[in-house]
């Protein structure tokens, strides 16, 4: 199952957040730094409305959303390269999960200490890519000096290794997003194998104040945060750790009642699991019967077979065909048999390129 970690320096929500996405309350959150020490870790589920309608037409006996993996991951200060604050203890941590969210403090408060003094979001946020940028130049350095050995006796594995950290290692010199574009299809395949934390895909996730959660627009620190975002080619999500705290103890109602009171459409935890979604490059297709209805998330290319061997290796190897209705189509027409009597369900082939929203039967010999 794939890992999203929260990072960010002590006392900006991370705990508090982590807590509001798995509604578990098992990560202490305190106002003192390396209140976490030890990761927490949850399963959370991935919203999807489409999950809902079909769920409603076919009226199965399980409902099965997509999910994954949230860390919660100690905070980081300076020198934690260094082993300042157990800091390599929690680079570790990071290295281990596939994707960020980076919890930015936005807000002023002298009640909650910041570790470094006054809120200055642009300064935390290059305290964490610095201390990621030296974690991964050390690392670099003494993995190259290993692999010159292989390179001279011709081994093209560690030849193409040691391309992708000379093409890594100027944006970690200059402690900048590392531009993904500048790698050719064999050294991007390579890339997330060689667990860097400075390439792993990164959310930055603001945490306002409540009353700034409806229009974020007037708070200097958030159009701080984005106008680096946007250099960075990177999201922002606005949240309120707090109030994403006090949602989730309530029921879905109420949770409805209070996000129409704050004037926002949906909460910032949704946006964010959404957002880690999409920046892991997932889609979603989706297996329906009276049993379960489920999603299944795979990653943007997958063909028939390998979507079909995320059910089970034998799906894949014993492949026949693929049985695809559109989402839309399967909507519109209100149930499978009345989408296969208009012609709108596809036999695909194991050339098919999946597409988001997908309703597949696999047919397969085992």
């Amino acid at each position: 199952m794939l890992k999203a970690g929260i990072v960010g320096l002590p006392n900006v929500g991370k705990s508090t957040l982590f807590n509001a996405l798995t509604a578990s309350y098992q990560a202490e959150s305190a106002n003192y730094p390396f209140c976490t020490i030890e990761p927490n870790s949850g399963i959370v589920k991935v919203p999807d409305r489409r999950l809902s309608e079909l769920a409603r037409l076919v009226n199965p006996q399980n409902i099965l959303p997509a999910a994954f993996e949230f860390v919660d991951i100690a905070g980081l200060v300076r020198g934690a390269s260094k082993g300042e604050g157990l800091g390599n203890q929690f680079l570790a941590h990071i290295r281990e999960v596939d994707a960020i969210v980076h919890v930015v403090r936005c807000f002023d408060d002298d009640n909650i200490t910041h570790v470094d003094g006054p809120v200055d979001p642009i300064r935390d946020v290059e305290t964490i890519h610095i201390e990621l940028a030296m974690a991964d130049a050390g690392s670099i350095d003494k993995r190259v000096e290993r692999l010159q050995k292989q390179v001279r006796s011709g081994d093209k594995r560690a030849a193409l290794e040691v391309q992708v950290y000379t093409k890594v290692r100027p944006f970690l010199d200059n402690v900048e997003a590392i531009d993904l574009s500048i790698f050719n299809d064999e050294e991007r395949k390579l890339l997330p194998q060689l667990q860097l934390l400075s390439s792993k895909p990164m959310i930055y996730a603001a945490n306002v104040k409540e009353d700034e959660l409806a229009d974020p627009s007037n708070n200097k620190h958030v159009q701080a945060l984005r106008e680096l975002a946007a250099k960075e080619n990177r999201l922002v999500v606005i949240i309120s750790a707090q109030i994403e705290a006090e949602l989730a103890s309530l029921a879905p109602e109420e949770r409805d009642d209070y996000l129409k009171h704050l004037g926002v459409a949906d909460s910032g935890v949704n946006n964010l699991i959404r957002s880690a979604f999409d920046v892991l490059g997932l889609k979603t297709y989706f297996t329906a019967g009276e049993k379960e209805v489920r999603a299944w998330p795979f990653p943007k290319g997958y063909t028939s077979p390998q979507c079909a061997g995320i059910i089970h290796t034998d799906f894949e190897h014993g492949f026949i065909r693929a049985e695809v209705i559109g989402y839309d189509d399967y909507i519109s027409s209100g149930s499978e048999k009345n989408a296969k009597d208009k012609g709108l369900m596809r036999l695909e082939g194991k050339e098919y390129l999946m597409n988001d929203g997908d309703v597949v039967h696999f047919r397969f010999n085992v």
